[in-house]
């Protein structure tokens, strides 16, 4: 039996319909600017204290996207400098900022009491940004958790220290999942642009 001509249309479809899928025809996805280690971090989790002294973990901030970063009150220039960084990412992601905060996660408890760390996290936004501490153990325990390094170097005559550490920035989307690591290489406009993907990617 000899097909009608009705059936050509249907049958380009169809075949049409196969190349796509085997040449893979959907868009592929952006890649990122920063490096993303989605599967390859665990999830926010910690228990901690905040800088009004109450005790907080991961869950605290679910429902909005959190950069997390590990420094102390008393570093002399990488901290300011990625805190005024930080800031500046806000500011080019506008009013999605609402849906962010920044989470400084002291290395130095010995020094950074919950006053210390509220009056310094506050300095540079008292909107988005929280300062946490904790007991050596509890920040030992988020640091391995995280692959943090940091170690105190020796105590000057005036018994005065610095603490050497990683400095970069860990994003965790609004479900607490590790998704994006920015380092100090990566731009503002960079930094910004991914992290509005995440904060819409319930959108994309």
């Amino acid at each position: 039996m000899h097909a009608s001509f009705l059936d050509f249309p249907a049958r380009r479809l169809l075949a049409a319909l196969s190349l796509c899928a085997l040449a893979a025809c959907s868009k592929p996805a952006e890649p990122w600017h920063l490096t993303d280690v989605s599967g390859h971090l665990p999830d926010l989790d910690f228990s901690l204290v905040d800088d009004g002294g109450a005790p907080v973990d991961g869950q605290s901030f679910e429902g909005k996207t959190t950069l997390v970063y590990f420094g102390y009150t008393h570093c002399p220039d990488v901290c300011p400098e990625t805190m005024a960084r930080l800031m500046q990412v806000l500011q080019r992601v506008g009013p999605d900022a609402d849906k962010t905060r920044i989470v400084f996660i002291s290395v130095d408890p010995a020094r950074d009491t919950p006053a210390l760390l509220r009056s310094y996290v506050r300095a540079f936004d008292d909107k988005h940004a929280v300062g946490l501490t904790g007991t050596d153990r509890a920040i030992e325990r988020v640091a391995q958790r995280y692959r943090v390094a940091y170690q105190m170097e020796k105590r000057d005559p005036g018994g005065a220290y610095e603490v050497t550490h990683s400095s970069a920035v860990y994003i965790f989307d609004a479900a607490g999942h590790a998704r994006l690591l920015a380092t100090d290489h990566d731009s503002i406009d960079a930094i910004a642009t991914d992290l509005k993907r995440v904060i819409h990617a319930k959108d994309a």
